[in-house]
Protein backbone atom coordinates (compact mmCIF):
# COMPACT_ATOMS: atom_id res chain seq x y z
CA UNK A 1 0.00 0.00 0.00
CA UNK A 2 0.88 3.73 -0.89
CA UNK A 3 1.39 6.39 1.64
CA UNK A 4 -0.79 9.42 1.23
CA UNK A 5 -0.07 12.36 2.43
CA UNK A 6 -1.79 15.93 2.87
CA UNK A 7 -0.42 19.23 3.43
CA UNK A 8 -2.13 21.11 6.58
CA UNK A 9 -4.21 23.67 5.91
CA UNK A 10 -2.92 26.84 7.82
CA UNK A 11 -5.29 28.69 9.57
CA UNK A 12 -5.02 32.33 10.44
CA UNK A 13 -4.45 32.99 13.74
CA UNK A 14 -7.22 35.94 14.11
CA UNK A 15 -10.46 36.25 11.99
CA UNK A 16 -11.36 39.25 11.24
CA UNK A 17 -15.03 40.05 11.19
CA UNK A 18 -17.00 42.79 10.38
CA UNK A 19 -20.35 42.73 11.65
CA UNK A 20 -21.74 46.42 10.57
CA UNK A 21 -25.01 46.26 9.16
CA UNK A 22 -24.80 47.19 5.19
CA UNK A 23 -27.38 49.81 5.52
CA UNK A 24 -25.05 51.64 7.90
CA UNK A 25 -22.02 51.07 6.37
CA UNK A 26 -24.11 53.02 3.51
CA UNK A 27 -24.95 55.82 5.44
CA UNK A 28 -21.46 56.01 6.39
CA UNK A 29 -20.22 56.20 2.83
CA UNK A 30 -23.28 58.30 1.24
CA UNK A 31 -22.94 61.52 4.25
CA UNK A 32 -20.86 63.05 2.21
CA UNK A 33 -18.04 62.87 5.82
CA UNK A 34 -20.89 64.21 8.07
CA UNK A 35 -21.13 60.67 9.77
CA UNK A 36 -18.08 59.40 10.73
CA UNK A 37 -18.78 56.13 13.05
CA UNK A 38 -21.22 53.57 13.28
CA UNK A 39 -22.78 55.03 16.45
CA UNK A 40 -23.58 58.32 14.88
CA UNK A 41 -24.94 56.48 11.62
CA UNK A 42 -27.09 54.67 14.17
CA UNK A 43 -28.39 57.58 15.38
CA UNK A 44 -29.18 58.93 11.89
CA UNK A 45 -31.30 55.99 11.00
CA UNK A 46 -33.21 56.12 14.36
CA UNK A 47 -33.94 60.05 13.70
CA UNK A 48 -34.83 59.14 10.18
CA UNK A 49 -37.38 56.53 11.04
CA UNK A 50 -38.30 58.73 13.77
CA UNK A 51 -39.38 61.81 11.32
CA UNK A 52 -40.92 58.96 8.70
CA UNK A 53 -43.46 57.91 11.53
CA UNK A 54 -44.57 61.94 12.58
CA UNK A 55 -44.93 62.76 8.71
CA UNK A 56 -47.20 59.63 7.90
CA UNK A 57 -49.15 60.08 11.12
CA UNK A 58 -49.65 63.54 9.86
CA UNK A 59 -50.59 62.69 6.58
CA UNK A 60 -52.96 59.59 7.64
CA UNK A 61 -54.56 61.65 10.49
CA UNK A 62 -54.06 65.09 10.43
CA UNK A 63 -56.85 65.70 8.16
CA UNK A 64 -60.12 66.17 9.72
CA UNK A 65 -61.97 67.24 6.52
CA UNK A 66 -65.31 64.89 6.17
CA UNK A 67 -66.80 64.58 2.51
CA UNK A 68 -70.71 65.93 3.12
CA UNK A 69 -73.24 64.40 1.46
CA UNK A 70 -74.57 66.21 -1.47
CA UNK A 71 -78.30 66.89 -2.28
CA UNK A 72 -78.93 67.20 -5.76
CA UNK A 73 -82.24 69.24 -4.99
CA UNK A 74 -80.24 71.73 -3.49
CA UNK A 75 -78.70 72.86 -6.73
CA UNK A 76 -81.55 72.26 -8.64
CA UNK A 77 -80.80 70.66 -12.47
CA UNK A 78 -77.22 71.66 -12.93
CA UNK A 79 -75.09 69.34 -14.23
CA UNK A 80 -71.51 69.21 -12.39
CA UNK A 81 -70.05 67.45 -15.53
CA UNK A 82 -71.39 70.02 -18.06
CA UNK A 83 -70.36 69.59 -21.46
Amino acid sequence: MSKVEFDEFQAPSSFEFDDTPKMVKWVIKYSGGLIKNEKQANYFLLGFVALILIVSGFLLFGSNKTIKNINPEQYGDQRVFSQ
